[in-house]
């Protein structure tokens, strides 16, 4: 930010944010400078973890 006042501000009033958040961040940023294609292969990737049942017991390799 270049505003350290308006940064100062934000500090006092809300607090620092927690770390979860400031990772989530970073990870949409990273996602966002992925190549269109390459973001719909990350949401097909993370839907398809989303919705199996159940993990192999023992791992394919």
């Amino acid at each position: 930010m270049k505003n350290l006042n308006f940064a100062a501000e934000l500090h006092l009033k809300l607090g620092a944010p927690a770390s979860g958040t400031v990772e989530s961040l970073r990870l949409l940023r990273a996602f966002l400078k992925l190549a269109p294609r390459q973001r719909f292969e990350v949401i097909k990737l993370v839907e398809d973890l989303a919705t199996e049942e159940a993990l192999p017991e023992h791992p394919l390799s």
